[in-house]
């Protein structure tokens, strides 16, 4: 069965469709789904930041960077998408993007199975906020 490509737009959208999610998780009091969505919204928005980078018909260089980009782990996200110089420069420059950040970084998928610590309302302030963290990834995205 051929696979279904998916496109930078997929990726804005399902970053969108995941956020709108966990915001209405909150207002039911499921903070730990929240929470679970959150990280997703973001993992999304850095896959459409990958996405740009690609070019059509592009081989990937090599295994590695796919293992990478087909990551759940955030911070190696940000460094697929070549966002690493331009995440340390905005967090040594806002220490409310900063606290955001440090906030986000550790999500991971296994949050499905277990608590993490925060509940869904921190880790959704930290992502949606005027500091947060998509809003960084698609004002940084867009350049």
């Amino acid at each position: 069965m051929p696979q279904i490509p998916i496109y930078r737009r997929d990726f804005k959208s399902l970053a969108d469709l995941r956020i709108e999610d966990a915001r209405l998780l909150l207002r039911s009091g499921r903070q730990q789904g929240a929470y679970y969505l959150c990280g997703y919204a973001v993992e999304c928005a850095l896959k459409a930041c990958i996405a740009k980078t690609m070019k059509l018909y592009q081989f990937p260089p090599n295994k590695e960077y796919i293992y990478k980009i087909y990551s759940h782990n955030l911070n190696s996200l940000v460094n697929a998408a070549g966002l690493d110089g331009q995440l340390q420069a905005d967090i040594n420059a806002s220490l409310a993007f900063a606290a955001n950040w440090y906030t986000v970084k550790d999500w991971n998928e296994e949050s499905r199975y277990k608590g993490s610590g925060l509940s869904g309302t921190d880790l959704y302030n930290a992502v949606t906020g005027a500091d947060g963290v998509l809003p960084w990834i698609r004002d940084v995205g867009s350049k």
